[in-house]
């Protein structure tokens, strides 16, 4: 199983053991708000969500979401990785931070870091991302990672339009290693 480094942040798969810190990002009102419920409501809820959800997809596909970990203190701040839903066409980036996190460039270093792995080491010809209209966040740390908007498309539940952003292997390379 992969463990990603940079000189803050470590991801590292989600096991049973996160299932505190799951039911806190699953209860996030931005959470519920930008991405949806998932009607997580205790700890034993969320060490389900994380077997069937998290660790299923690290033995089916050989990646998922990983947990953000600050270097400084061990202290979860969110998730980050690679999923293939069914009602997309190619593997999907995404991330999700705690509250007391966000703005301090941790989403953007962690994207940016899984980008680099699904691009260089997994070598997918192919990577989408989806965001809410409104998730200007979102969408600028898609666009910093190297990621280009491409579309509308609704959520497979019909509930949402959603934006697509993608990256293929074959439209020139952006500058990504900037700080």
């Amino acid at each position: 199983m992969i463990v990603l480094h940079t000189e803050r942040l470590t991801l590292r798969p989600l096991d049973q053991r996160d299932a505190a810190f799951m039911l806190e990002l699953l209860n996030d009102p931005e959470w519920l708000r930008l991405i949806g419920d998932r009607q997580v409501r205790n700890l034993d809820d969320a060490a389900r969500y994380i077997e069937e959800n998290i660790v299923s997809s690290y033995q089916q596909h050989g990646f998922g979401f990983y947990g953000i970990e600050i270097n400084a203190s061990g202290a979860l701040a969110g998730l980050c990785g690679l999923v293939k839903r069914d009602w997309l066409d190619h593997i999907d980036l995404g991330y999700a931070l705690l509250p007391a996190w966000r703005g301090q460039g941790i989403a953007r270093e962690a994207a940016q870091t899984m980008f680099h792995y699904a691009r260089d080491t997994l070598r997918l010809p192919r990577l989408l991302a989806t965001t809410r209209s409104y998730n200007h966040g979102s969408q600028k740390v898609l666009e910093y990672i190297g990621m280009q908007y491409e579309r509308d498309i609704p959520h497979p539940d019909g509930s949402r339009m959603l934006m697509l952003y993608s990256w293929q292997a074959d439209q020139a390379q952006p500058l990504l290693d900037h700080a």
